[in-house]
């Protein structure tokens, strides 16, 4: 916002911060009007209208890469790709070309309908604008902007189905028939059920993870490719947490068993040998486990976290409880996710309400 002051009389100085510079010092842009403070409020105006200098005719792209740039060090392998990846769907279309001085929201969702009209769904025009925002609230923070345009835009909601949830008799047919040509697949695809692990989750598990019957998932398998070569690295997880879920006496049994007869072949529990396994094992085994039971080809092996989680909270288990198991940071995760998993339990606490109202008089 632009300031004005009287310096003499009928002079007046109008001021406006801009900014910072790429050191970090304050920038501002200062004119001298002489007449009344109506004039000298007339120039303040003009003044807030012009797009500002310390935008140094940096556009959307610009912007974008800076802040990729800036974060690389924060990501996972696994997620800097994912945002590498947005970022270059982004950069497909014209607004990347637009100066950030004079973006407007309107800007942004003419953007938006652009990706609704070329038939991107809901979340891959969710996730682009995402990364915009991100990126341009960064620009706020640096002063190259005062305003971040892409905060106040909505995109357009489409009316979406309940997320049909895996049934029990599905898991159990996968997991009996992925034990039936190999125990360790068996083991991997009821430990995916039990924990709401992630395929590269699994694949990062080792032996000493579990202590009696509490595990600690605190790293996946990343897949690096340059050009021919394929490199895996255990790094953190998705959301680099670490958490400890316990496993149920079952798991925990079959766990051990195999512990006894596989563990001295080498740390991981799913490869033989000193390397961990390749994440696309894991949905192989998946693949050959659906194929031998019979079940829907539509069911896949992300959709045991689905069920693990909606089993967990219809059963009447609490939201942040379900939430430390499945490594979400935030459970108000867990509730959009899952939404549709309360009902069940909410059926569970009113049952649970009438009984006490109905039973036995003190």
């Amino acid at each position: 916002m632009a300031t004005v002051r009287e310096r003499a009389p009928g002079v007046w100085q109008v001021r406006m911060f801009t900014g910072r510079n790429d050191d970090g010092r304050p920038t501002q842009v200062a004119i001298t009007v002489r007449g009344t403070k109506r004039d000298a409020l007339r120039e303040a105006a003009k003044l807030e209208a012009t797009p500002r200098r310390s935008a140094g005719g940096r556009t959307v792209g610009d912007v974008l890469r800076a802040w990729l740039d800036h974060n690389e060090g924060s990501y996972t392998p696994a997620s800097l790709r994912d945002q590498e990846s947005r970022v270059r769907q982004v950069e497909k279309d014209p607004i990347v070309n637009m100066a950030i001085a004079r973006l407007g929201v309107a800007d942004v969702d003419r953007w938006l309908t652009r990706m609704r009209r070329a038939g991107f769904g809901e979340y891959a025009i969710h996730n682009r604008l995402v990364v915009v925002r991100a990126a341009l609230h960064q620009a706020v923070v640096w002063g190259w902007i005062s305003t971040n345009p892409a905060a106040l835009a909505r995109p357009p909601r489409r009316k979406r189905a309940p997320r049909e949830v895996m049934s029990p008799e599905v898991a159990v047919a996968a997991i009996a028939a992925a034990a039936s040509f190999d125990p360790l697949a068996g083991l991997a695809i009821r430990v995916a059920a039990v924990a709401g692990a992630r395929r590269a989750e699994l694949a990062a598990l080792q032996w000493t993870d579990l202590r009696g019957s509490a595990l600690t998932v605190d790293s996946s398998i990343h897949v690096i490719r340059n050009g021919d070569v394929t490199t895996l690295v255990d790094a953190p997880t998705k959301t680099a947490e670490r958490h400890t879920l316990t496993l149920d006496k079952e798991t925990v049994r079959v766990w051990r068993k195999l512990q006894g007869e596989y563990a001295e072949f080498g740390p991981y529990l799913f490869n033989l040998g000193e390397d961990p396994p390749h994440p696309d094992r894991i949905g192989w085994w998946w693949r050959r486990a659906r194929e031998l039971s019979g079940i829907d080809k539509k069911w896949r092996l992300h959709d045991l976290r689905h069920f693990s989680a909606t089993v967990a909270i219809g059963g009447g288990h609490d939201v942040r409880t379900v939430a430390q198991r499945l490594g979400h940071a935030d459970p108000a995760m867990t509730l959009r996710v899952y939404a549709h998993a309360l009902q069940a339990a909410d059926e569970a606490v009113a049952e649970s309400l009438g009984n006490v109202l109905d039973g036995p008089s003190p």
